[in-house]
């Protein structure tokens, strides 16, 4: 997820086909109450949930000639090989979308969201006031959530699920590291097999009627800087010698320093950020180019 950062930025169109995962566990919220409020994460998947994958097409040969690293260096492929653990973002990079622009969208106030988005793109706002600012234009209800989660399966970018096998068949430990929300998030985890202690990202939270109540300011993803944050937390926890960030915006970069990651990679397939990408260890436009790596 990368809304708020003004940096130049290149769309890639992309054609979707609908392809069935298997069935997953029922919808099941769970609750946890305090001061009469209610906690609701959603953490089951819904009932039926296919995935969407899309095939994306190739970025014009005009905008990669001044793009020197779609070719990795030796020591760059040596580390993503070795890498104990990779942290991938999810809104444009796991899934083509970005998930609170599409939960709007379903709630009604899509233009209002995305205009707001705009004016932010064109400034510095912090993270966490954007969000608050964001949600306040559709206040989305626990019913509005969970009725989205049904019928707005994720759509995965093609080749990620392969990715995601091939990583785990290698020992590899996979995250996923948000400023999205788990309930959006979970139902992507399940399809991928990835358990959800290895989630990093914010929560919506629900009166005990249903009624918005706003989001977890404790989530170390509800604030600027987060991401960073969230990938030295797990590197400190786990000891791990290497770890790769995968994603396509600069709070994804910002995960590259002392004590986080050892190396970004962007991922350019939904969304092309120019400012973002000359500043990455490798940009690859299709997950295709790191699953040829590991063979």
């Amino acid at each position: 997820m990368e809304g708020l950062v003004g940096s130049q930025m290149t769309p890639i169109c992309a054609y979707c086909k609908q392809r069935s995962s298997p069935v997953l566990p029922v919808f099941s919220p769970r609750y946890t109450r305090k001061f009469n409020l209610s906690r609701i994460g959603m953490n089951n998947p819904p009932k039926s949930l296919n995935s969407i994958s899309a095939s994306v097409q190739p970025l014009e040969a005009s905008k990669l000639g001044h793009l020197s690293n779609t070719l990795p260096s030796k020591e760059v492929l040596e580390l993503w090989k070795n890498a104990n653990a990779v942290c991938f973002d999810v809104d444009s990079t796991v899934c083509l979308d970005e998930g609170i622009d599409e939960l709007a969208e379903f709630c009604g106030a899509g233009k209002a969201v995305a205009e707001w988005t705009s004016r932010a793109m064109s400034g510095s706002v912090p993270f966490e006031e954007a969000l608050a600012a964001r949600l306040s234009l559709f206040n989305p209800s626990f019913s509005q959530v969970q009725d989205f989660l049904e019928k707005r399966p994720p759509r995965l970018s093609p080749g990620i699920e392969e990715l995601v096998k091939k990583l785990r068949a290698n020992n590899t430990t996979v995250y996923l590291i948000s400023g999205g929300f788990r309930q959006m998030i979970n139902p992507v985890a399940s399809i991928l097999g990835i358990p959800t202690e290895n989630i990093f990202a914010n929560q919506l939270l629900f009166e005990s009627s249903g009624a918005f109540r706003g989001f977890d300011t404790k989530e170390p993803t509800s604030r600027s800087g987060g991401k960073a944050t969230a990938v030295q937390e797990i590197r400190k926890a786990q000891g791990y010698k290497e770890l790769v960030m995968i994603g396509d915006g600069a709070t994804d970069l910002e995960a590259r320093k002392p004590g986080g990651a050892d190396m970004f990679i962007c991922y350019a397939g939904v969304q092309l950020r120019e400012a973002v990408a000359a500043k990455a260890d490798w940009m690859v436009f299709n997950f295709r180019d790191l699953i040829n790596s590991l063979e």
